[in-house]
């Protein structure tokens, strides 16, 4: 299931990540966009990247959990995605997960 196909009405027996590290349809093109604009950038940029572990996440849809039953709109903000991005960021914060060279 694609969670932009037209006939998607919830996230009905979605409760697990995909396997695999790439997207099942192909990169999305914002996410292609992105990484064509990084690729030219001249002065050091860190980043992690986090696109895919927030994309493949088909178990971060709480809508069919919640009585409503439709798409829902807090499928990238669940425990589980956010916790994660946070505990990525707190060790960046506090020792560096990069390698920074100046």
């Amino acid at each position: 299931m694609e969670w932009n196909e037209a006939d998607v009405t919830n996230c009905a027996k979605e409760t697990t990540p995909l396997n695999g590290s790439t997207y099942p349809s192909g990169l999305p093109l914002a996410s292609k966009v992105l990484k064509d604009v990084l690729s030219g950038i001249t002065k050091p940029v860190y980043l992690l990247d986090i696109t895919t572990l927030s994309q493949l996440r088909k178990d971060g849809h709480p809508s069919m959990y919640n009585g409503f039953r439709g798409m829902d709109c807090t499928h990238w903000c669940i425990a589980g995605v956010l916790d994660t991005w946070n505990e990525l960021l707190y060790v960046e914060l506090v020792g560096g997960i990069m390698n920074h060279v100046s």
